[in-house]
C-alpha cells in the first residue's frame, strides 16, 4: 500500500463552495455561513454521523477566520496536550481554535479543566461527537457552545463526493459500482472514499468485483472507531432484537475488548428496552435503567458483568413494538395536522371565564369515547401486536 497522502486528505474542501451536505448549516442564511461571512468567532459543538464533514468544517471556519487551527482527539489526548495548546494560545497573536473530536470521550474533570479557557476566550472550542452532547457534556461547557446537527449525507451528495474522488485518481467507475459504494457507506462520505483510495491501491482499477475484494481484505479496516464502531453495535442490537443471547454476548464482548465506552451501550440497552421489548416485557425498561446505573458507578472492568446480565436478559425477552410504531405514527399526525384544538371537555379550567366557555365541562375520567381531537377522533394508532419471544 502507497504511504502518499490519503485521498480523503487531497479532496478535502478548504471553502464552503466546494463543501458537500448540511445545507441546514452553510447554506445562503444559515447560521455557518453566517458567522464565517460576519468573522464570528464562538465555541460549538458538532453533532452528527460519522463522515459527514465535522472535521471538514471545523477546518473551513478557523481557515476563514485566521484561527490557528489545532486538532486533538478525546480517545488519545489528555490534560497535558490541552494545557500545550492553551500556552500555545496564550502566546500566540492570532485566535487559536481546539478541535477535539470525540469530545464525549472526555471525563468531566478533562472538561472542568477546558471551561475557564474556554469563558475567557482564551480558546475556541470547536467539538465533534456522533454522541448526543447532553448526554456526556457537563453543562456549563454546553451553555458556552452553540450545537449544530449535522445530518447523514445523500445518495446525491455521496455520489458528488465520490465523482470527486475519482476525478482526483483520474479514473473512472461504472455507475453499479457508484451505487454500490453509496449503499455501502449510508451516509458515511470518509467511509466511501477510503473505499476508493485502497481499492485503487491494489487494483488501479475501480469496478463493482474490485470494491468488494476490498471490502473483505483482512489486511485493510475502514475507520476501526467509525465504520467498525457503528457496525458492532448494529450486530448486538439486531442479536438481541432475534433473541440471539450467543451472539449478543459476542458482540457484547468484542466491544468491550475494543475498548467502547460502556455507558455508550448500556444507553443502547435502555433504547432497545423501550423500542423493541416495550409492553411485552415492561420491567426490561427498569433492568436497562439499572444496568445504566452500575455501569456510571463502577465502570471497566466490573461492569461487564453488569452489562452482559443485562443484554442476556433483553435477548430473552419477547418483543413488542406496538407502543413504538403506535407513538411515531401519532407524531407523523402532530407534524402535519398541527396543534389540532383539544377537546374542550379536556382543557384546564382554572378561571370562572373559562368555566363558563365550557372549558372541562363533560369530563368523564372514565369513558370509552374517543379523546381526541375531532378531526382525528376515529384515528387509530395504538393495536396490541402477539409477542415474538417468551419474557423469561
Amino acid at each position: 500500500m502507497s504511504k502518499a497522502e490519503p485521498l480523503a486528505s487531497q479532496i478535502r474542501p478548504t471553502t464552503l463552495d466546494d463543501y458537500i451536505g448540511q445545507s441546514h448549516l452553510v447554506g445562503k442564511d444559515k447560521p455557518l455561513r453566517v458567522a464565517i461571512e460576519s468573522q464570528h468567532l464562538f465555541s460549538m459543538i458538532f453533532w452528527g454521523p460519522p463522515g459527514t464533514g465535522k472535521t471538514t468544517l471545523a477546518k473551513i471556519y478557523a481557515k476563514a477566520l485566521n484561527a490557528h487551527f489545532h486538532e486533538l482527539s478525546a480517545v488519545s489526548a489528555g490534560k497535558d496536550d490541552v494545557r500545550k495548546i492553551i500556552k500555545q494560545s496564550q502566546d500566540a497573536l492570532q485566535p487559536g481554535i481546539l478541535f477535539l473530536d470525540e469530545i464525549h470521550r472526555f471525563n468531566k474533570a478533562q472538561q472542568d479543566y477546558l471551561l475557564p479557557y474556554v469563558e475567557s476566550g482564551t480558546i475556541t472550542l470547536i467539538g465533534a461527537t456522533t454522541e448526543n452532547p447532553s448526554f456526556e457534556v457537563i453543562s456549563p461547557l454546553l451553555s458556552r457552545c452553540r450545537i449544530f446537527t449535522l445530518n447523514e449525507l445523500t445518495d446525491q451528495e455521496m455520489l458528488i463526493i465520490i465523482n470527486r474522488s475519482l476525478k482526483k485518481l483520474t479514473t473512472t467507475a461504472s455507475q453499479t459500482a457508484k451505487d454500490w459504494l453509496v449503499r455501502m457507506a449510508n451516509g458515511d462520505a470518509r467511509q466511501a472514499i477510503t473505499m476508493i483510495d485502497n481499492t485503487y491501491q491494489l487494483y488501479r482499477k475501480i469496478t463493482l468485483k474490485n470494491l468488494k475484494n476490498t471490502l473483505q481484505n483482512p489486511y485493510l479496516r475502514f475507520d476501526k472507531k467509525g465504520e467498525e464502531h457503528y457496525n458492532t453495535i448494529s450486530a448486538f442490537i439486531k442479536s438481541m432484537r432475534a433473541g440471539d443471547v450467543n451472539a449478543t454476548l459476542y458482540y457484547l464482548a468484542r466491544m468491550v475488548n475494543a475498548g467502547e465506552d460502556p455507558k455508550f451501550i448500556a444507553r443502547r440497552m435502555v433504547i432497545f428496552a423501550s423500542e423493541d421489548i416495550g409492553l411485552a416485557a415492561p420491567t426490561a425498561l427498569v433492568v436497562a435503567n439499572e444496568v445504566f446505573r452500575a455501569v456510571e458507578t463502577i465502570g471497566y472492568p466490573e461492569c461487564q458483568i453488569n452489562l452482559a446480565h443485562g443484554a442476556a436478559y433483553l435477548a430473552s425477552c419477547r418483543k413488542d413494538k406496538s407502543a413504538y410504531h403506535a407513538y411515531f405514527k401519532a407524531l407523523d399526525d402532530v407534524k402535519n395536522l398541527g396543534n389540532l384544538p383539544i377537546p374542550l371537555n379536556l382543557r384546564n379550567a382554572p378561571t370562572k371565564l373559562m368555566k363558563n366557555l365550557g372549558y372541562g365541562q363533560g369530563y368523564q375520567p372514565y369513558t370509552k369515547a374517543s379523546l381526541l381531537p375531532e378531526k382525528i377522533k376515529n384515528k387509530q394508532y395504538f393495536t396490541s401486536s402477539k409477542p415474538a419471544k417468551k419474557t423469561p
